[in-house]
């Protein structure tokens, strides 16, 4: 198997339906993952993520990012490197790769809630293949 740069990009979403809900999402990272190396939030309204969203993020039962730790600060602006994007975790061991996100809605005045799409990027490294 070949991965480019030995990193794999894995997409997880989340569905926000109602206003003020917590949604929890648990995501298996692909088995051949060693380490996770970063994530990044985006959605298809970012405007709502940005202001409506804060989230607990765990991996492998360790914390990553505690609760009501907000949206905006996991994201990133067209105005980046594409290279420099994803928020860096250290890297922490992957084993059964497990990432859990308990994601929460809450009212803003800057905006209005409709149902929109979270999405979590995954970046894992992956140990390079022996060629003998």
């Amino acid at each position: 198997m070949s991965y480019k740069h030995n990193i794999i990009k894995e997409r997880f979403d989340l569905k926000i339906t109602q206003a003020n809900e917590i949604v929890k999402g648990e995501f298996e990272l692909d088995k051949h993952a060693n380490e996770l190396l970063g994530l990044v939030l985006t959605s298809d309204r970012d405007d709502l993520l940005f202001y409506r969203g804060t989230q607990k993020i765990q991996f492998n039962d360790h914390e990553l990012f505690p609760e009501e730790f907000e949206s905006r600060l996991l994201m990133s602006g067209i105005n980046v490197s594409p290279n420099d994007r994803i928020v860096k975790v250290g890297t922490p061991k992957a084993g059964n790769g497990r990432l859990e996100v308990w994601f929460k809605d809450k009212d803003h005045v800057s905006t209005s809630f409709v149902p929109y799409r979270v999405t979590i990027y995954a970046f894992s490294l992956v140990e390079p293949e022996n060629n003998q």
